[in-house]
């Protein structure tokens, strides 16, 4: 009896562990800049972001509690980010035939394309890509 209650106990302590709340950091908050690497990936969202800003290509998209800015590019920068994808896509399962185009996106679409950067292609020279920035509420307060 004594050794059941023993396992018992064990069990709920190993259980309270596993669903405990994550640790807070003490101390004030870091500030010092994030260090970053450069990336050769990296240029595919450069491309696309700098051509749909020059383009002025680009608005606010809100669901639930989320605002992000979208970011529209096609041509030259989107068919080379829809041909990086190529590898990533096979990989994890998102290319998908949906609306008469071939969609490739950097993560698997739970419900629908919001916040998930993805590309498009209709055929021949028909490619436009979405960079989904999460900005937060910054962008509409």
């Amino acid at each position: 009896m004594i050794r059941h209650a023993l396992v018992v106990v064990a069990l709920i302590s190993v259980a309270g562990c596993a669903t405990a709340p994550e640790a807070t950091v003490a101390g004030p908050p870091d500030f010092s800049p994030i260090q970053t690497q450069p990336h050769p990936r990296a240029r595919l969202f450069v491309d696309c972001i700098a051509q749909a800003t020059a383009a002025g290509a680009y608005g606010h998209a809100h669901d639930g509690d989320s605002d992000r800015l979208l970011f529209t590019c096609n041509g030259a920068p989107a068919r080379a980010f829809y041909d990086g994808l190529a590898t990533r896509s096979a990989t994890i399962g998102s290319e998908v035939q949906a609306n008469g185009r071939t969609f490739r996106t950097t993560e698997i679409v739970e419900r629908d394309l919001f916040g998930v950067d993805y590309c498009s292609t209709g055929g021949a020279n028909d490619f436009t890509c979405i960079i989904t920035l999460n900005t937060g509420a910054a962008l509409v307060e």
